[in-house]
């Protein structure tokens, strides 16, 4: 007999699956429930939307899997295909077979998919028997059971007398066809699988009549289980920062050092931030550009660095200019040392290219950019009038279509093709050498090209490649066909291009004429180009020579013509050719005979008409092309850069734009010597019985006119034994007289040494930073908190809210909070139910009729608050919360002073508190934490506006908060998630009566 095995388990690696792992959280259901002959003809269906991926473990990591369902519903067969996308489904209950036997079972799926089955009707003996992929890119069409090896089960002995449970998950993304079935045969080779109808499924209990929380009967098993995602996320280490433990984040949980021993520590002083509005005239939802930012030392890591390979607004570039130059104006390339130790396939050291600035155009080839020249360097080709004595500036092609027209040599120069150092094979005739030849430079910079066929523009015709010269009327061609080297190369002027542009330049009216729109039209003497109707040299070659930095395009004299190697075009035996034309700065002929320009002319023409028909990429000829070179790599090349601080680019203004980016930074240095002042004056007051352990949390509100203000929060040493945690406000008030300029010109704020003399009134005279105690800024840390959430017919978010909060109690003992939930006469859950079996410290509950708004909720919740000296929370039911957010809502809401907004992160579809992908939710400020008296003298939520809708109402409320004098503390919460969801199905929809049966 054999019994039940899978092939494959997402819970082991490399051990046998007939093993259950360890992990002792697992509450598997061992006994099966009772069981009805009524239950046949169905099967189980629970489906878990709004969540992406392929894999079934990307199912697994649903913070609600496989509990909290956001359907329950049944199917006849197990054929499913919802026409949707972003879901999961669980199917499980009961097979029946028909007759004793082997069967084999097979699952076809898009995208994967996996069949349990166990070997009785218990849910927790069941083990994997088929399954479609692992990884979510894995599919299947419609019935196809035998793509996969792992798609059919192994031969599974099964008996018509008994049931077996079985269990079928799926995932689906937003591609694809949807659809899952498992088929079924008895283990005969020559049988087709067949679909599961209702004639062999039963349910494995019914749910119709339970509430959406009640979920005491839904099987767990190995393959669906409550510490699922906890155990999935486990085997993917995320890269976020923000995950590794931070001392903030239990910091809390150290005591607090005695309120007595920080009494008196500094003296006191007024506070009254120049930034506050108070009674000034705000726009509607203009409170935005009044909301400042706090610096936090040390890094919390908020910054979502793992985030910017799609988003690199932290870094204030344009994404255009990065996607085509990235970050290359940041370094410096170094010159090389040794031309002869370039790893590059050039035949000479002075086939190297010089640097130019360069400009990009789009629908263009670009090259890397590399450094800037400097602003001395000559840009003409010819030599400098005044600058004898030096090696005249090579001539280049400039890129750049920004600068596009057209390209000339100067005027009576002529440049050599390869002219190398290769021995002539036949005979020629050498040039004379120049007199006033100098030496090439040692260190000359490497200027690789790459062809870019992607980004080309299309042109007229479609040439091999496209050519790069143009001419002022049409001439006749140069034939170039001479092996010989040339011997005397002239080196006054050197090409650099790309292939692909048609439009070059011509370097001597560069400086002369900086209109781009002028020199499109017109070239010197004030004639348009035209364009040749045969161009003069073969371009089939032309992309490969510049590719490889070549020396020039044209020897200096002419020599005998040699025929070229069979299956080579006319250019790609030119390489090293001493044949020479002399060209002029427009090309036109100076030393040619007739005989050798009429030489030719018939192949040449027979050639282009063939060339005409080469694609840049085409693959018609036998042969491949002796002119298409690889592209040369410097891999010594080397750069320079400096060390760069980002941070200092940004501003404390509330920056919406950007969503990635973190916590503003402070500096080391201000931090080390405000702490190191406040730290003389508690030992001085105290006896010296503090040392210092480590720095836990500095946040600095900056106000350059009077003063900035810091939360100090340090661990402490009380007479080198006992622990201690220090979390006050401190300010350093500046003079408003001539401080202010300094502190405009350090906004950093002033520096404090520790070995200063003691503040006293005639130290404001002077303009001295004085370290004081700000008046009515104090917070309490055991000051009731009141959580607020208004509630409607989400019942998986509103136990898992309770559940959350529940968690929140028992990590941190602290009973000083209360969860009210005002549920708008919701069907789905018994809220008040749910909120009694809770372990809350306490809960209040009220419940309303009609459709959801969220205004009048928060309002309602508000006004069951009897303490105006609490702090009320305006919370929404999809949150996650840290551990240690009571103690950061109680240190950033002050009565009279301070409000708090912290900035939730949103995560992603697919994305989990333990891999955090999302963005910071830099606009919302729906969840707010002011104290009750506060909150009640702005006037509360604006219920008559927003009642029928939500969404505006945060800011509204926002508006009235800062006209009333109160700061808005704005800071990135570590770990502080808002759960992805779509609003399908949520409260936007009002109460529509059934439809008649």
């Amino acid at each position: 007999q054999s019994d039940g095995q899978d092939l494959d388990t997402w819970f082991s690696r490399g051990q046998r699956s007939d093993r259950a792992p360890t992990h002792p959280k697992l509450n598997l259901t061992r006994q099966a429930l009772p069981w009805s002959e009524q239950y046949k003809g169905k099967a189980n269906l629970h489906v878990f939307e709004d969540w992406c991926g392929g894999a079934v473990r990307h199912l697994r990591k649903n913070l609600h899997f496989p509990l909290f369902p956001h359907t329950r519903t049944t199917v006849k067969k197990l054929a499913v295909s919802p026409k949707w996308k972003n879901y999961g489904l669980r199917i499980f209950g009961y097979i029946h077979p028909f007759k004793d036997g082997d069967f084999q079972f097979s699952v076809a799926s898009d995208d994967n998919s996996e069949f349990w089955l166990s070997s009785d009707d218990s849910p927790s003996n069941s083990r994997l028997a088929a399954a479609v992929g692992k990884l979510g890119t894995e599919w299947t069409a419609p019935g196809e059971f035998t793509k996969f090896s792992s798609q059919v089960s192994k031969p599974l002995r099964l008996m018509s007398s008994r049931r077996y449970y079985f269990e079928l998950l799926h995932k689906q993304d937003d591609r694809g066809s949807d659809h899952v079935e498992v088929g079924w045969r008895v283990f005969l080779p020559s049988l087709k699988f067949e679909v599961i109808d209702s004639s062999y499924i039963s349910l494995y209990t019914d749910e119709s009549s339970l509430k959406m929380n009640h979920v005491e009967h839904i099987p767990q098993t190995l393959a669906s289980h409550s510490g699922s995602y906890l155990w999935e996320a486990q085997q993917d280490e995320h890269g976020a920062d923000m995950l590794k433990p931070d001392p903030r984040d239990t910091f809390f949980l150290t005591p607090a050092i005695e309120a007595s021993r920080v009494e008196n520590v500094l003296v006191p002083c007024a506070y009254s931030p120049t930034y506050v509005v108070k009674d000034f005239p705000i726009a509607r939802y203009q409170g935005l550009q009044f909301v400042y930012l706090s610096f936090v030392y040390p890094n919390d890591f908020t910054r979502l660095t793992h985030m910017e390979t799609e988003n690199k607004c932290f870094y204030r570039e344009s994404p255009l200019y990065l996607e085509k130059f990235g970050f290359y104006k940041y370094m410096k390339m170094d010159e090389e040392e040794d031309p002869r130790q370039r790893a590059f396939l050039f035949l000479s050291p002075g086939n190297f290219l010089e640097d130019e600035e360069e400009e990009e155009d789009e629908g263009v080839d670009s090259p890397e950019p590399t450094d800037p020249p400097a602003g001395a360097k000559e840009r003409s080709s010819g030599p400098v009038p005044g600058a004898e004595g030096k090696e005249p500036r090579p001539l280049g092609l400039l890129v750049s279509v920004k600068r596009a027209g057209a390209l000339s040599l100067q005027p009576h120069l002529s440049v050599p093709i390869f002219g190398g150092k290769a021995k002539t094979p036949g005979p020629s005739k050498p040039a004379a050498p120049r007199e006033d030849k100098k030496p090439p430079k040692a260190q000359e910079k490497v200027y690789v090209t790459r062809l870019q066929p992607g980004k080309r523009r299309a042109p007229a015709q479609k040439p091999a490649f496209p050519s790069i010269f143009l001419y002022p009327k049409p001439l006749k061609k140069v034939r170039l066909r001479s092996r010989s080297p040339q011997k005397h190369p002239v080196t006054s002027s050197k090409l650099r291009t790309l292939p692909g542009h048609r439009t070059p330049w011509l370097l001597s009216n560069l400086s002369k004429d900086r209109d781009p729109a002028r020199r499109r039209s017109a070239r010197p003497g004030g004639r348009r180009w035209e364009r040749p109707s045969k161009p003069g040299i073969e371009r089939r070659a032309l992309p490969s020579l510049l590719a490889l930095g070549t020396e020039g395009l044209f020897s200096r004299e002419t020599h005998e013509d040699t025929t070229p190697a069979p299956g080579r075009t006319a250019a790609t035996t030119d390489y090293n050719s001493s044949e020479a034309t002399r060209v002029t700065s427009f090309l036109k002929l100076s030393e040619t005979t007739a005989s050798q320009q009429e030489e030719g002319k018939v192949q040449e023409e027979e050639e282009e008409e063939e060339e005409e028909e080469v694609s840049d990429y085409s693959y018609e000829t036998g042969e491949l092309q002796q002119s298409w070179l690889e592209d040369s790599i410097n891999w010594q090349r080397t750069f320079s850069v400096s060390s760069v601080d980002f941070e200092l680019l940004r501003s404390d203004w509330n920056d919406l734009r950007c969503n990635v980016s973190g916590n503003l930074q402070l500096s080391e240095g201000e931090v080390v010597d405000v702490v190191a002042q406040y730290m003389e004056k508690l030992n001085e007051k105290n006896g010296g019985i503090y040392t210092l352990l480590r720095i836990i949390n500095v946040e600095k509100r900056r106000d350059t006119a009077r003063g900035n203000r810091y939360l100090l929060e340090l661990e402490l040493a009380e007479r080198g034994q006992r622990t201690v945690r220090l979390s006050e406000y401190v300010y350093v008030l500046l003079h408003q007289g001539k401080q202010d300029n300094s502190a405009e010109a350090n906004p950093e704020g002033p520096a404090l040494g520790a070995t200063e003399p003691p503040p006293s009134t005639w130290s404001l005279l002077y303009g001295k930073p004085v370290l004081c105690r700000p008046l009515q800024l104090s917070w309490k840390q055991d000051v009731m908190v009141h959580f607020v959430v208004p509630v409607k017919n989400q019942a998986r978010w509103v136990q898992q809210f309770i559940s959350d909060m529940a968690g929140l109690y028992g990590a941190t003992k602290d009973s000083n909070f209360n969860v009210i939930l005002v549920d708008f006469d919701s069907d789905d859950m018994d809220v008040e139910r749910a909120l009694r079996d809770a372990r809350l410290p306490r809960y209040q509950y009220l419940r309303r009729t009609g459709n959801f708004e969220r205004s009048a909720g928060l309002q309602a919740g508000v006004d069951m608050v009897e303490d105006g000296h609490s702090i009320v929370f305006l919370c929404d039911l999809h949150i996650h919360f840290p551990p240690n957010i009571l103690d950061s809502i109680r240190k950033h809401c002050v009565e009279g002073k301070l409000a708090y907004a912290p900035i939730v992160m949103r995560l992603g579809c697919g994305s989990s508190p333990r891999e955090p992908n999302g963005y910071w939710e830099v606009n919302g400020f729906g969840l707010f934490g002011i104290y009750k008296s506060d909150f009640d003298r702005v006037g509360g939520m604006n219920t008559e506006e927003f009642r029928d809708r939500w969404g505006g109402e945060d800011w509204e409320l926002l508006d009235r908060v800062l006209q009333s004098g109160l700061e808005v503390e704005r800071l990135r919460l570590r770990n502080f998630y808002h759960y992805y969801h779509s609003k399908r199905g949520m409260w936007n929809a009002r109460s529509k009566k059934p439809p008649k049966e």
